[in-house]
């Protein structure tokens, strides 16, 4: 099988050793399988928001959304309601959804809608230069807090497990092969599924030796069981020197958001056409 080209003209701008790199690379291996699974690439959307993970879209030659900041849930959401038969796939960084946007992933997980979101979290917002976001640890010095940040970070994968979320995983962007079997099982998944990513961020907060010195890969998780989820993902709470969980943390079945959206043909088509009006318009 010729593999498919899935580059793109744009010139590449992250800085070299970007653990976002990792993260396109990987996806890239999945989107390549898709069609032979049975999932063409023109039914797959990416979403991105603001930020350097944005520029993903600019980079993989599929079918893509730019958001706004803090504003990456809406419009998936959107498209995944017009077109169920639809693979949504979101990237967003730290700042972007666990900030700015938190409210939507909130309610994203909440609804269990079947998109995959994949958090580029560097714990910085490096676009910007250097200010810290809710994930940085407690004391962090950047642009906008020269003597150390006052504030704890909070732990985003036990809000999303207690928001609802479906499927829950997490990786490094030192483990590409980790990577790819999550992004395969994520978006697989019939549901709500967030991926956090702790990618590196070389210029503006390079966490690559703290993380290999403290990750390991889940052996013998149960990752439905709800409470070995729970404690898997406060072992490390974003902010101490306690080893770091990867793999999937949590998984169960449950109806998606979208299921409830039935009737007649033309009712659906009906919906489809004023969403696509929507989204047309926001171009």
């Amino acid at each position: 099988m010729t593999p498919l080209n899935l580059g793109t003209y744009a010139q590449n701008t992250w800085c070299p050793g970007c653990g976002d790199f990792a993260i396109m690379n990987a996806m890239k291996a999945v989107l390549q399988d898709m069609p032979g699974a049975g999932t063409p690439l023109e039914n797959v959307v990416l979403v991105s928001g603001i930020g350097c993970h944005a520029k993903i879209v600019d980079y993989i030659n599929v079918n893509s959304f730019y958001s706004i900041h803090g504003r990456t849930i809406p419009p998936a959401e959107a498209i995944k309601l017009a077109r169920k038969d639809l693979k949504v796939i979101v990237f967003s960084g730290d700042g972007d959804s666990y900030g700015e946007g938190l409210e939507h992933l909130i309610f994203a997980a909440k609804r269990n809608i079947d998109i995959t979101v994949i958090i580029h979290n560097n714990r910085v917002y490096g676009l910007t230069t250097g200010q810290y976001t809710p994930t940085s640890p407690l004391g962090f010095r950047g642009r906008s807090t020269p003597q150390g940040t006052k504030e704890r970070p909070f732990n985003p994968l036990e809000l999303m497990l207690a928001s609802g979320a479906t499927f829950i995983g997490r990786g490094t962007s030192h483990g590409i092969d980790l990577l790819k079997q999550l992004f395969r099982e994520a978006i697989a998944h019939k549901g709500f599924s967030l991926i956090d990513v702790l990618q590196v961020c070389v210029t503006y907060y390079n966490m690559y030796e703290y993380y290999d010195k403290r990750v390991y890969e889940l052996k013998g998780h149960d990752p439905a069981h709800y409470e070995q989820a729970l404690n898997k993902i406060r072992e490390w709470d974003y902010n101490s020197d306690a080893p770091i969980s990867l793999g999937v943390l949590y998984k169960k079945e449950a109806p998606a958001f979208e299921e409830g959206f039935s009737g007649p043909p033309e009712q659906a088509q009906g919906r489809q056409d004023k969403i696509a009006n929507f989204l047309q318009d926001a171009i």
